[in-house]
């Protein structure tokens, strides 16, 4: 008798193909996206996308730039990207990276003051002559800061042999006392060759090893690190968590509260409706708009509880919160009702909406941060409304950007939910015809 319940229990779960796919590929899924972000994080450093400015334009910041350039670990970025009409593309300047940054583009902007290469070494006593490169970065990223830094310290000892060399030269003249003829004559002679030297590495193919070797918090070169997001507030990452967690509940209460269309047709109660003046595009339509006003509503919930218990500045972001919360409800509805269209009952609707969810949300930031995903993850990941409407929540609370630059999250919001709604309309039509 056992055996004969566990057959029919199988063949059961043969033919329910969405619990089917909750019980075997969602677990596979989720493995692969964790391992793919974390597996191989003992071996290689993310890549970080970086700005340089080179203010001093000397031979010794630009052998640093080179060196760091060669870094497989950095994506560095000397000019902005050619705009209409422009034969060749502009330098970043100084303001430029630290829009930039602000913006959210990179994480991390190193500036090369002018008369860096003067002094670029610091060590001696006091220290007083080093100029200080300056790195700007985003609060909400603290491993690429770390990183750059490292690397940083890292291209100095293997790009500026000659640097590092005049540098001694000059400290022990200054507090040892002048060289000899002869002396100066042979540290010229060392300084040649190791100039030298550097010429043959420039004239190498950039290495694209992520190694982690030359890490350090502090070294032979003197860094100023200056937040620029988050600088003169007492910023936390309560906005990032309020959006990520709150845009995967969404799309669960959308999809939850949209099945409320397969109870209908279950009980022979669309049968009714639609044998009134209703059409099925105006009921969908008002199913929709309950759907978006229910969603923005647990938003909005979500934000004030925020504000009440983790003080999350709230209210002087609401233009923003509007016009992020109604695009991203909106997007959350559309999905639900189509979700709501494609499936035969609500069981079948539960299995599929959690699988669907729980992958969307994992890809698409809600889970953890994008920034530490691989760049193919973070770019599957823009297939998903939770990383759009992230990155809108992100620019509103933690960047404190206009809402015109919103536009590309809003659009995208917006196009995704019209094409959504299209499809369960089309979808819909086998209740018109049933």
């Amino acid at each position: 008798m056992i055996s004969a319940i566990v057959r029919t229990a199988i063949t059961g779960l043969r033919r329910d193909r969405a619990a089917l796919a909750l019980s075997f590929v969602l677990p596979i899924a989720f493995f692969s996206i964790f391992a793919m972000v974390f597996g191989s994080e003992h071996d290689t450093i993310p890549r970080v996308h970086l700005i340089v400015v080179d203010e001093d334009r000397s031979s010794a910041s630009r052998d640093l730039v080179r060196a760091l350039e060669r870094e497989g670990s950095l994506v560095v970025s000397t000019h902005s990207d050619a705009k209409r009409g422009q034969a060749t593309p502009a330098d970043y300047t100084a303001a430029s990276a630290e829009a930039a940054v602000k913006k959210g583009d990179v994480p991390v902007a190193l500036i090369i003051p002018a008369g860096w290469g003067a002094h670029p070494m610091a060590f001696g006593p006091g220290n007083q002559e080093a100029a200080k490169i300056e790195l700007l970065n985003d609060q909400s990223d603290a491993i690429a800061p770390q990183i750059v830094n490292g690397m940083l310290q890292k291209a100095a000892m293997m790009a500026m042999p000659a640097s590092m060399a005049r540098e001694g030269m000059q400290y022990t003249e200054k507090y040892l006392g002048t060289f000899t003829p002869q002396q100066r004559k042979r540290w010229q002679s060392n300084l040649a060759y190791l100039d030298q030297l550097q010429k043959d590495r420039d004239t190498e193919p950039a290495a694209h090893s992520a190694s982690s070797s030359g890490f350090a918090s502090g070294g032979i070169i003197a860094v100023e690190t200056r937040a620029v997001v988050g600088e003169h507030q007492n910023k936390s990452l309560i906005s990032f968590y309020a959006a990520a967690i709150g845009v995967m509940f969404l799309l669960f209460t959308a999809s939850g509260s949209s099945g409320s269309l397969l109870d209908e047709a279950e009980s022979g109660t669309l049968d009714r409706v639609l044998s009134s003046r209703v059409t099925m595009t105006t009921l969908l339509a008002g199913k929709l708009t309950f759907n978006t006003l229910l969603a923005f509503a647990q938003l909005v919930l979500m934000f004030l509880w925020g504000w009440a218990v983790f003080d999350l500045d709230f209210f002087s972001h609401i233009p923003g919160f509007i016009v992020m919360g109604l695009c991203t409800a909106f997007a959350v509805a559309a999905f639900g009702m189509l979700l709501a269209s494609l499936c035969r009952t609500r069981g079948q609707l539960g299995a599929t909406s959690t699988l669907l969810i729980l992958v969307m949300s994992a890809m698409g930031g809600s889970m953890f941060p994008r920034f530490m995903m691989p760049q193919a993850m973070q770019k599957a990941g823009l297939f998903t409304i939770n990383a759009w409407a992230i990155d809108g929540f992100t620019k509103v609370f933690w960047r404190d950007l206009p809402l015109a630059s919103l536009w590309p999250q809003v659009s995208v919001l917006l196009a995704t939910g019209i094409v959504l709604f299209a499809f369960a309309r089309r979808v819909a039509r086998r209740w018109e015809f049933s």
